[in-house]
């Protein structure tokens, strides 16, 4: 039977939000990608950050209006109002937080990402498979069993929250998706060291814990988790009546980029039966390089870990993932379909296992595309020696910065964060000075580091993430910092 191709001419009912002039879009859309491929190319030449026009901000509604504006408006209004004024972290000087830079070529797949517009909630689709195939990728990367299961989410807090719930439910010994946590949901308690990211906190509200359910673990002078502390403090937990069920390790904590004893902390986790999640959200990617892998050891005795693409591979905003040792538990979190996503043994409704079975959300973009462009574009040397540089200009700035007296650094560089500070001379609150020096480097466009306390005193903290810093940004940083001290104390 023959099938009928579609006409190329616009049906006598069209519809209202496609174009009326394809061609006249088909202008605009080329135009749009010069300009998009210039504003990734030629960031450097501008500053690392500027803030947007209270005016532009004022205005943001006025276009918005019963017949619309057009194309060409809306675009050229993106173009002059909006794309100026993102975070800055294309630009190669902005180190304040983990954010990644982004790729150019990662403007074609977000393109097609676009016009593909899958929802990747279920359903017997390519975008599924591509994810299944990402998903595939990460597991084997990280040394997990071939029956591990995994999910791409949001970013590392959503991944949390699905590893948690997957170890939540494996501990507890009643049904828990049917009955909740109940007041035996009180005795749980996780263990984390000081230095854990805030996400860990809201997966246990979220979840239905509490703050209590925390349990904090002191670190040593480099900002790893004691382990002597953490076996410690779960025997007198459990001493009491309370019921230790989970333990965080970190990949990379924020303040300092410090690595926990991954293998050290599975052991103990072992001991005590506990489950071993690694919040891994840029430094579990060390595993990519060869010479830097060895400190993510352990990593692959993990029960759960949740990373982000979206940092130290620069896939485009946002993209994060889940792998969770037992599909058993990881399902049993999530699983559960109302009969209109019934699915079918062929068709459209095949393609099992969805991934809403997997999170806690149905509609899902194709974050997937992403990740599996860069794979191929890139491969995984490329990568992992982007990740390498980012270490090697953090010991280049930490060596800097050791160059100057006016300046303090906190010991040691393990991954791709320094700390430092402007040392105050008397007279002068510490604190309010390098707020100050880092305030004026963002305004001024110089740099855009971020502060950060450690211990009684405010530090400049500076993430080397971007694949496109140089030796030479790092000494700008480092000038830049000196120059706004001078004309301070002048």
């Amino acid at each position: 039977m023959k099938t009928s191709l579609p006409s190329r001419t616009m049906p006598r009912n069209a519809s209202p939000l496609d174009p009326s002039d394809w061609e006249d879009l088909r202008r605009h859309l080329h135009a749009a990608a010069d300009h998009l491929l210039d504003h990734v190319r030629d960031h450097r030449q501008g500053p690392v950050w500027q803030e947007m026009p209270q005016q532009f901000a004022d205005e943001l509604l006025d276009p918005i209006t019963r017949h619309g504006a057009g194309t060409g408006r809306a675009w050229e209004l993106l173009r002059e109002r909006i794309l100026p004024f993102g975070v800055g972290n294309l630009h190669p000087r902005f180190m304040g937080w983990v954010h990644g830079a982004g790729t150019a070529g990662g403007l074609l797949a977000s393109l097609a990402e676009a016009a593909v517009n899958a929802n990747v909630g279920g359903r017997n689709t390519g975008a599924l498979r591509v994810e299944r195939a990402v998903i595939d990728w990460a597991r084997d990367l990280f040394g997990f069993p071939v029956g591990a299961s995994g999910i791409l989410t949001s970013g590392t807090s959503m991944a949390t929250i699905v590893g948690l719930a997957a170890a939540r439910n494996a501990h507890a010994d009643w049904d828990v998706e049917e009955e909740g946590l109940g007041s035996e949901g009180a005795r749980f308690r996780l263990y984390a060291s000081e230095a854990t990211h805030g996400c860990i906190h809201k997966a246990l509200r979220l979840l239905g814990f509490g703050r209590r359910a925390l349990r904090t673990v002191p670190t040593d002078g480099q900002g790893r988790m004691r382990l002597d502390q953490l076996d410690r403090i779960v025997r007198e937990d459990r001493d009491q009546g309370l019921r230790p069920w989970a333990v965080v390790g970190n990949a990379g904590t924020v303040n300092r980029g410090a690595v926990d004893d991954l293998d050290g902390i599975a052991d103990v986790a072992a001991d005590h039966g506990l489950w071993f999640h690694v919040d891994g959200a840029f430094g579990a990617l060390l595993r990519l390089s060869p010479r830097y892998r060895h400190r993510v050891a352990g990593i692959e005795r993990a029960d759960s870990l949740a990373f982000d693409f979206h940092k130290w591979l620069h896939v485009t905003y946002d993209c994060g993932c889940v792998l969770v040792r037992d599909r058993d538990a990881h399902v049993g979190a999530f699983q559960g379909r109302p009969d209109y996503l019934e699915g079918h043994e062929a068709g459209l409704a095949a393609g099992e296992p969805w991934p809403c079975d997997y999170g806690p959300e149905l509609s899902r973009g194709f974050r997937a595309l992403r990740v599996w462009f860069l794979l191929v574009e890139h491969g995984t040397d490329a990568l992992a020696e982007a990740i390498d540089n980012s270490v090697d200009r953090a010991s280049h700035l930490a060596a800097r910065v050791d160059e100057e007296p006016a300046l303090e650094r906190i010991d040691p560089v393990e991954l791709n964060v320094v700390c430092f500070r402007v040392l105050p001379e008397d007279g002068e609150d510490g604190d309010e000075l390098n707020r100050v020096i880092v305030t004026e480097l963002q305004r001024r466009g110089i740099a855009a580091p971020s502060t950060t306390r450690l211990g009684p005193h405010l530090f400049i903290r500076c993430c080397l993430m971007n694949h496109r810093t140089t030796r030479d940004d790092a000494d700008a940083t480092v000038d830049g910092v000196l120059h706004i001290l001078r004309g301070l104390r002048r």
